[in-house]
């Protein structure tokens, strides 16, 4: 499990890649949650960008609801985009477009959480 991390605009764009299952949780949570608080703590939203996440266990769905907790709670900005057919049905099956908006495209999402980043994205 990696997870890359890439600023647009305003907006912190976290990529996991490869399955966030309860083997590689723990690693995940680490290396997220000091991207989280220097986001929320800085006024930037943040993007999960999850093409290149395979599969996302309960576990893994937890860390993703303790994120949007947290942004709730420091009135910061989250969403998802591009979630990969087998993420996304679990997403939707596990009703977390209640939780965070899901775009399918990283644009859209950026463009939602922020006009600079959607237009920096715009011109990349």
């Amino acid at each position: 499990m990696d997870l890359i991390s890439r600023s647009i605009g305003e907006v912190v764009v976290l990529a996991p890649a490869g399955r966030l299952d309860h083997e590689s949780v723990e690693d995940f949570r680490s290396a997220l949650q000091p991207q989280l608080d220097l986001a929320f703590a800085t006024g930037r939203a943040v993007l999960f960008d999850l093409s290149a996440l395979e599969y996302v266990s309960s576990a893994g769905l937890r860390c993703f609801m303790l994120a949007a907790k947290q942004a709730k709670a420091k009135n910061g900005r989250l969403a998802v985009a591009g979630p990969q057919p087998v993420v996304a049905e679990i997403l939707e099956i596990s009703r977390f477009n209640m939780v965070f908006r899901i775009f399918p495209k990283v644009p859209e999402a950026l463009a939602f959480l922020s006009a600079g980043a959607g237009a920096a994205i715009g011109r990349g």
